[in-house]
């Protein structure tokens, strides 16, 4: 239970695999700007309460394993970082706002899983021995 987040009402632990590209994949993350997307990246999960386990940069996409509170949905999530992502870097750099032009880093779209360590086979045994023992009088509802 120790690495279960919590909320008011709710104890959390909401992991998911994320994987997005760079318009028409062209290499552009690399070197300065690649390190400069990982700042903005952290600073944007710490903004919504989010969690990096884990991220990768590479030159044309980029791979993050993130937990999301469950008030936020997966696509809000995405769209926040890669639309915050984006702003800023053509923002700050003329060679990106110059080869794309029309003010979209990254490609539309993302992929994404969900990350456990629990096996559909295991919840449904779970789910399956949670029906209530049956009752040992002679009590009947009607």
């Amino acid at each position: 239970m120790e690495d279960y987040k919590r909320g008011s009402h709710t104890v959390w632990d909401c992991k998911y695999h994320l994987v997005w590209t760079t318009k028409y994949r062209y290499r552009v993350l690399e070197g300065e700007v690649g390190q400069r997307c990982r700042e903005l990246l952290r600073e944007i999960v710490q903004s919504l309460e989010m969690v990096v386990y884990a991220g990768s940069i590479n030159r044309d996409h980029v791979h993050m394993l993130i937990g999301i509170p469950p008030n936020v949905s997966v696509s809000r999530a995405v769209q926040y970082l890669k639309g915050k992502s984006s702003h800023r870097l053509l923002s700050e750099y003329a060679r990106l706002r110059k080869r794309y032009w029309g003010q979209h880093l990254w490609a539309r779209g993302y992929w994404v899983a969900t990350s456990g360590n629990v096996t559909d086979e295991v919840w449904k045994r779970y789910i399956e021995e949670q029906k209530p023992p049956a009752p040992d009088d002679d009590f009947n509802v009607v």
